[in-house]
């Protein structure tokens, strides 16, 4: 099987997002999974301008990410919920991809983050809206992992329930 890149969609530091996506990757891995994350945090500072559109491809620390993306076949998006919505920071570093090579007629799982109720059930119905348009497919089983900080304990999820939906959507991407 080939490796699975995961993706942590924020730039914010000490984010439960990228505890999420370490939880994900072990997970992965327990299961014989080669992984490779992606965490938002180690993208340039500047790559919003000075990677994206007339720059595409000029700025070398971001061409890392751009082609880590295109060789990739599988992603696992890890994402927040902020502002009813997923980060701009992850809809910039989308942009910074090349197009439609990046995500055409590959497959991606998503799995929602929030502190509020919803687990960000917007942000991904909003993300599967632009990978579905990029050509994506998307697996249908998204855990949405709501009142997050109060189901997680010293670096471990301790909702038994959300434990539970990633195994099975984890299972489920692997064989998709």
């Amino acid at each position: 099987m080939q490796e699975i890149v995961v993706i942590c969609g924020t730039n914010r530091a000490d984010a439960v997002s990228k505890e999420i996506t370490l939880i994900y990757q072990g997970l992965l891995n327990q299961r014989g999974v080669s992984t490779k994350v992606i965490d938002l945090v180690d993208l340039p500072q500047d790559f919003a301008f000075s990677a994206l559109y007339e720059n595409a491809g000029k700025n070398s620390s971001f061409n890392y990410f751009r082609e880590l993306m295109a060789e990739a076949i599988k992603f696992v998006f890890i994402v927040p919920e902020y502002n009813g919505s997923f980060p701009g920071v992850l809809k910039t570093f989308i942009d910074g991809l090349k197009f439609p090579g990046s995500f055409k007629n590959k497959k991606c799982a998503l799995v929602g983050v929030s502190s509020g109720v919803q687990g960000a059930g917007l942000a991904l119905s909003h993300l599967t809206d632009i990978f579905n348009y990029c050509g994506m497919h998307v697996l249908a089983q998204k855990p949405k992992l709501a009142k997050i900080e109060a189901n997680m304990e010293k670096g471990k999820i301790t909702n038994t329930l959300y434990q539970t939906l990633l195994e099975e959507q984890i299972s489920e991407f692997i064989n998709f």
